[in-house]
C-alpha cells in the first residue's frame, strides 16, 4: 500500500510540475502588466509571433496597451511599446536586466560558439580601439581600397566602356559590400612583387565572391535556425555551412593572410589568453563575420533603391557627394587618379547621413531582449507603474514603437531623405506630446548592448554609396518597378530583406 502512495505522490508531483512548466498556474499580480498566455499551453503565442512578429505585437498593443506580458515558447516576455520607458530598460544594470542570457543561447544555436564571461568586454574594448577614432580611420582607408579593387578594376584598366550593365540590385549591393568588408577585416592574399600583387588581388576577388555565395546560403537559413524551425534537410545544410566557415575562417588560415585587421587579430589573441581552445576561436571568427557583414549589404541595397525611386533625393545626395569631392581637391573624370575618400570626408555629408538614417528607420527591425534578474519597477508616460517579474524577459521592438510611430515621425511609411537633418546641416530633434525624445531611431540597439561596430558599418555603407554615385550613372531597369515587400520571417534580426530582387542598370559616368 505504501508503494502505491509513493508512486501516486510522484505522479501527482510530476503532473503538477508539468502543468507549472506549461504555464497553467501563472497568474497576473495586481501591479504587473496585462498577462496573455494564449490558448496553447507552453507554446502560447509562439506560432503567431513567428509568423509575423510585427502584426502580432500590433494586435497585442491594441488589446492590452503599451505594456503587456505574453507567453512565447515557455518564456514570459513583457513587451514595452512606450518610448518613455526605454531609458529605464536600456540603462538598467546587468544585475537587474541582463542582455547576455538570450545572446549566449542564440550564438550557440546559430554559430556553435560558447561565449566566455569576458567575451562582451573583449568585443567592446577591441571595437572601441579599432572600429572608432583613429582605428576607424585606418580601417576606412583599407575598406575603400577594397571597394575600388572590387568595383573599379575594370574602369581603371579601360576595359569597361560607357555601356549599361544590368544586374540584380540586392545581390549586387550585398555581394560588393560583404566582400569589401570581409577583405578589410580578415585580410588579403599575400604578395611580394608587382606581378604577384595583381595575381593576389584576382585571388581576393575570386575567393571573396565564393565566400559570399556560401554566406548568402547560410543567411537565408538564419531566421529559422535561430528559432529551431529548420526541417531536417535544411538543418543538415546549415551544419555543413557552419563547418565550412569554421574551416575557411580558422585562426590558422587567418594568420596566413596579409593586412588582417587589428579588430580580428586582437580579439583572437585575447581569447587565446583566456584559454579559449582554437576550435572555439574558429567559431568565434564566424560569428564576427555575420555580426559585421550580415546587415550592411542589405541596408546598402535599400538605401540605393530608395534613392533610385526618389529622384529628388538622388539629386541632392549626388550633389553633396560631388561638392565634398571638389572641396577636397578631387574629381572623377576619365584618366584621373582614383579618388580617396577619408573619414573626414564622410563626416561632411549630412544629407547622405540623413538618407542612411531614414533607410535604417524603415528597414532595421532588431528585437532587444533582456532577462529580468530581479523584480523592477517601470513607469509609463501615462503614470502607470508596473512591476517586471524576476525570471521573465523584457523586450523592445523599436521598429514598431518608435521608428514607425506617426506621433514621432510624420508619414512614417514614406521615405524622406532629409527627415533627420535641419536646413543648416545639424541633426533634427524629435518630440512626442511636446516632450523631446532621446530614442527616435534604434537600428543599432541601445545601452550596454548597442552595436559596437556601428561607426564602421555606417562608414562601410556610406563609402559604397559615395563610390557608386561618383563613378556610375544608375537607374532602375523598369520605371514601373515598385519597392518590394520585406521578408517578414526576418523580424527581430536586424535589417530586413526583400522578398524579391530588383533589376537595375549602371554605367561609368566618364
Amino acid at each position: 500500500m505504501g508503494l502505491w502512495v509513493v508512486l501516486l505522490c510522484i505522479l501527482v508531483s510530476s503532473l503538477l510540475g508539468g502543468l507549472y512548466v506549461l504555464g497553467v498556474f501563472r497568474r497576473r499580480r495586481p501591479d504587473e502588466p496585462p498577462l496573455d498566455k494564449g490558448a496553447i499551453p507552453w507554446l502560447g503565442y509562439l506560432l503567431d509571433f513567428r509568423k509575423d512578429s510585427s502584426e502580432f505585437l500590433k494586435r497585442m498593443q491594441r488589446k492590452h496597451g503599451d505594456v503587456f506580458t505574453v507567453l512565447i515558447g515557455g518564456c514570459y516576455f513583457t513587451f514595452v511599446m512606450d518610448p518613455s520607458c526605454f531609458g529605464t530598460i536600456v540603462k538598467a544594470s546587468r544585475s537587474k536586466l541582463d542582455f547576455r542570457t538570450a545572446a549566449i543561447q542564440l550564438v550557440l544555436q546559430v554559430f556553435g560558439y560558447k561565449p566566455i564571461e569576458a567575451n562582451h568586454s573583449i568585443v567592446r574594448t577591441s571595437s572601441m580601439k579599432h572600429l572608432m577614432g583613429e582605428g576607424l580611420t585606418v580601417l576606412t582607408q583599407t575598406t575603400m581600397e577594397n571597394f575600388q579593387k572590387l568595383m573599379l578594376s575594370n574602369l581603371s584598366s579601360g576595359e569597361e566602356k560607357r555601356e549599361w550593365q544590368e544586374e540584380n540590385l540586392f545581390h549586387y549591393c550585398y555581394n560588393i559590400v560583404f566582400r569589401a568588408g570581409y577583405l578589410a577585416l580578415y585580410g588579403s592574399e599575400p604578395h611580394r612583387g608587382v606581378g604577384d600583387k595583381e595575381k593576389a588581388e584576382e585571388q581576393d576577388r575570386v575567393h571573396s565572391n565564393q565566400l559570399f555565395h556560401e554566406f548568402w546560403k547560410y543567411d537565408r537559413l538564419f531566421p529559422r535556425l535561430a528559432f529551431s524551425l529548420l526541417p531536417p534537410k535544411d538543418k543538415r545544410e546549415a551544419e555543413q555551412l557552419k563547418r565550412f566557415f569554421w574551416s575557411v575562417l580558422s585562426v590558422k588560415k587567418a594568420w596566413q593572410k596579409d593586412n588582417v585587421s587589428g579588430w580580428i587579430s586582437e580579439q583572437d589573441q585575447l581569447l587565446a589568453e583566456h584559454g579559449v581552445p582554437e576550435y572555439m576561436r574558429d567559431r568565434f571568427m564566424f560569428m564576427l563575420l555575420w555580426a559585421s557583414q550580415g546587415n550592411t549589404g542589405p541596408t546598402a541595397f535599400w538605401l540605393l533603391l530608395y534613392l533610385l525611386k526618389h529622384p529628388d533625393a538622388m539629386k541632392a545626395v549626388r550633389e553633396e557627394v560631388e561638392k565634398v569631392l571638389r572641396e577636397n581637391g578631387q574629381e572623377v573624370k576619365a584618366g584621373s587618379p582614383p579618388i580617396t575618400i577619408s573619414t573626414d570626408m564622410l563626416n561632411q555629408t549630412p544629407l547622405l547621413d540623413s538618407a542612411l538614417e531614414e533607410t535604417l528607420r524603415l528597414v532595421a527591425a532588431p528585437l532587444l531582449v533582456r532577462a529580468v534578474l530581479e523584480d523592477i519597477s517601470l513607469r509609463t508616460s501615462g503614470g502607470t507603474e508596473y512591476t517586471l517579474r524576476k525570471g521573465d524577459r523584457v523586450a523592445l521592438f523599436p521598429h514598431l514603437s518608435v521608428q514607425m510611430n506617426p506621433e514621432i515621425h510624420n508619414e512614417p511609411h514614406r521615405f524622406k531623405y532629409d527627415r533627420f537633418v535641419n536646413p543648416d546641416g545639424t541633426k533634427k530633434d524629435f518630440y512626442k506630446n511636446g516632450k523631446k525624445l532621446k530614442y527616435v531611431n534604434m537600428p543599432w540597439g541601445a545601452g550596454v548592448s548597442i552595436c559596437p561596430g556601428r561607426f564602421f558599418a555606417s562608414a562601410e555603407m556610406k563609402l559604397f554609396v559615395f563610390l557608386m554615385l561618383s563613378h556610375y550613372d544608375l537607374e532602375l531597369a523598369s520605371e514601373e518597378e515598385e519597392i518590394p515587400p520585406i521578408d517578414i520571417s526576418r523580424w527581430g534580426f536586424g535589417t530586413m530583406q526583400p522578398v524579391r530582387d530588383v533589376r537595375f542598370r549602371y554605367r561609368p559616368r566618364f
